[in-house]
């Protein structure tokens, strides 16, 4: 074989064997596909899904996540709004985590005149090892307030098993 062509494959070879381990268990590119995440995070965004940060800890109030959806096989980007053992409950379209309001700055509501399924939810309490999860863009998105399984029945929380990572904006698109 030619030198060129040895040189060539073993660099190849090489990429191949850093790239595919950190993209499969440390980070990996992402595109945000939906507006359900809008204005925080607009359609066609560039971002980094950090696998690393969820191997060491759960997810905390207020990041945002990937994660595998518990009613259709797609992937989401939501804000985790609570974590096991907090109880939460939405009234008039008005989030309250423990009893008490959270303040929202990124939550939009573009339908606010509108009543919606799950604009009045709960009290539910989050089971261990599942999370509530809402996204931003609170009229057009599909998360803890909509997701129903087979049956119609409504899933609330997030299994843990689903977290694929924390997501982050890349340096340079702040």
């Amino acid at each position: 074989m030619m030198p060129g062509l040895m040189r060539f494959l073993y660099l190849i070879a090489v990429a191949l064997a850093v790239v595919l381990p950190v993209r499969a268990w440390v980070a990996e590119p992402i595109v945000i596909a939906s507006a359900s995440m809008e204005p925080t995070l607009r359609v066609g965004t560039l971002l980094i899904l950090d696998k690393w940060t969820l191997r060491g800890r759960g997810p905390r109030r207020g990041e945002v996540v990937s994660f595998r959806s518990p009613t259709a096989e797609e992937d989401l980007v939501k804000r985790v709004i609570a974590v096991p053992g907090d109880t939460v409950e939405l009234r008039d379209k008005r989030v309250f985590v423990n009893g008490a309001p959270v303040e929202e700055p990124y939550a939009v509501h573009h339908r606010a005149n509108q009543k919606l399924e799950g604009d009045d939810l709960g009290p539910l309490t989050v089971p261990e090892g599942s999370y509530f999860v809402l996204g931003d863009n609170r009229d057009e998105s599909n998360d803890s307030t909509m997701w129903k399984d087979p049956s119609g029945q409504p899933v609330y929380f997030l299994n843990a098993r689903g977290l694929q990572g924390v997501v982050r904006l890349l340096p340079w698109a702040s």
